[in-house]
Order: structure tokens, then sequence, then C-alpha cells
């Protein structure tokens, strides 16, 4: 029996959640060509899919709106990028409105990542814009069984979730399980898109003789890693890694301090180059690749053995 995959999770949990849970969904375009990547059921406003304008600010206050009215909406931003201009009202209202009043604001962000030619704005994921703020829980899930689990609690809590997508993992039917061995060379943490390259560059160390571990890690903010995994890590001979498809000055270093404290082990990030994404091949900025995982780790172990 074939799997479903991630996009048709996606699109399932949109149409319950309109159709049978009297929610709403919002953004920007979601009619438009692809119904944001085949992620959305071909529903209408008269179903609870609001086409928002063109003004990137005012869509984040008309779903804090709707959230204190209880439609508890899916606020889509198409662009994880475009939280620069979605993520103020979001994070200065919604995510404290029940800390200071009491009122629970209630908001599924879907923020969606994609590179390649996209140009200085829309590109990659953005997730550690949220991570510093109070009153918000942040997911990265890439499976199936991930989001769908993500959904259900969202239902059953009042904070606002931020969910950081990736188009290119839309169509993965796979639910990823950790690799983990009782004393490895090496342990990776991977977020978001690059779980799928830490998986190839796994493979290709493994080819190698190195004993990797593999963690996926997609609850983000609460950070939530058990005994097993922080053990890995603190028996791993030469420290880890943390993989992210964001700037490694955020969530990143402050998950790899989080585990070099848990495990007194080293850890090490790799994300995004500190540089600006242009529209060209040669001046894009994509994540780590399975490869430059790869080399980036054999560096480590390298010196570490020096």
């Amino acid at each position: 029996m074939q799997q479903k995959s991630l996009r048709q999770t996606i699109k399932e949990i949109v149409y319950d959640h309109l159709k049978t849970n009297n929610g709403i969904a919002m953004g920007q375009c979601l009619s438009a060509v692809g119904w944001v990547g085949g992620t959305l059921p071909e529903l209408y406003e008269e179903d609870g899919m609001i086409e928002l304008s063109m003004a990137d600010v005012a869509g984040g206050g008309f779903a804090v709106g709707s959230a204190l009215a209880g439609k508890r909406p899916i606020y889509i931003i198409r662009y994880q990028g475009f939280n620069w201009f979605n993520a103020p009202i979001i994070i200065n209202y919604a995510a404290k409105s029940k800390e200071i009043w009491g009122i629970p604001c209630p908001i599924f962000v879907r923020s969606i990542a994609m590179e390649g030619g996209i140009g200085p704005v829309a590109g990659s994921s953005h997730h550690s814009i949220y991570y510093r703020m109070p009153g918000i829980k942040i997911f990265s899930p890439m499976t199936p069984n991930e989001y769908s689990t993500v959904y259900k609690e969202f239902m059953a809590k009042e904070e606002v979730f931020y969910i950081s997508e990736h188009r290119k993992s839309f169509d993965n039917q796979e639910n990823f399980e950790n690799i983990i061995n009782e004393k490895a060379d090496f342990t990776i943490f991977a977020i978001s898109i690059t779980r799928f390259s830490a998986i190839k560059a796994h493979e290709a160390l493994s080819k190698l003789g190195y004993v990797i571990n593999l963690i996926h890690l997609w609850r983000l903010k609460p950070l939530i890693l058990n005994e097993e995994e922080l053990t890995s890590l603190k028996n791993s001979k030469y420290g880890g890694l943390v993989l992210d498809d964001d700037y490694v000055d955020g969530i990143a270093k402050a998950i790899a301090y989080e585990l070099m404290c848990n495990t007194k082990n080293n850890v090490s990030v790799l994300g995004l180059k500190n540089k600006t994404a242009g529209f060209d091949k040669k001046v894009d900025n994509l994540p780590p690749s399975s490869e430059e995982i790869k080399k980036e780790i054999l560096r480590i172990i390298n010196l570490n053995k020096g």
C-alpha cells in the first residue's frame, strides 16, 4: 500500500480544518498556480479559504484578529523570508496575549521555505526570527507523521505554532527514524531540508568506515531530546554537528550550545553561508549539500584526531 506524501497529508489536514473543525486558512495567492505547491484543497472564501491582499505586514494582523475571534486560523506564508514583514504582530501580540491578558490567540503558521534563484528576500528558512520570543512553539516537520502530530497538538493547545516547512519535502512519503549507535565516531543533528542531505552524508561516511549517529530534529522550541539521543552525543568520539537551512547565528548555535551544556561534548554548526542570495546560480545561497556535510564532518574528525 502506497504511503501518503507530506503534500497529501497537509492538504487533507487543511481540508478537515476548514470543513470539519470550522477553522479558516488565510494567506496571499492561495488559489494561484499550484495551490501552494498542491498543499491546499480547492476551496474558496465561503469554505473558509481567505485570500489576503499583497500588503505583507497586514496579513499577520488579520491572522491575529481571527485567532482572537476563536477561528484558529492556519496562516500561510508562501516564502519564509516574508516573515520579516509578517512576524511583528504575531510574536508581539499573539504569542504574548495569553501570558499578559489571559486571552489565548492560537495560530498555526505555515511558513514555507525554498531556495534556488529566488533572490535576496524570499529564500531559505527563517525560523530563528521567532526562536528567541516567549509564547511560541516551533516545529520543522518533514514527514507525514510529524506533520499530523503537530496539527493534533495545535488543536489541543492554545499557543502560537510556527511550522517551518520546506517545499522540497512535499513529495516525501517516508517517516524517518534516528540512527543511534552505542559508541559512534560522530553525531549529526539535522533540521529542515538538511535532514535529506544528512541521510546521504551518513551513507557516504558509513562507506568510509565511520560510525555516525543521525538525529532528526523537528521539535525545535521547546527543544525535545530524550536520554538516548543525548547519550549518543555524549559517547561520540569526535563530537557533533547541528545542520540547518537557516543562518547559523540563531537557532543552530542555540541548540549547539544546549547540546554542549548537556553532554560536555563539542558541537559545531553548519547552515547557510553568511551572504545574501541572488537570482543567479553563481550568487545563490543554498543549504548544506550532502558533500559539504561529509567534508565538514571529515574536517572536524581529522582536526580532533590531531
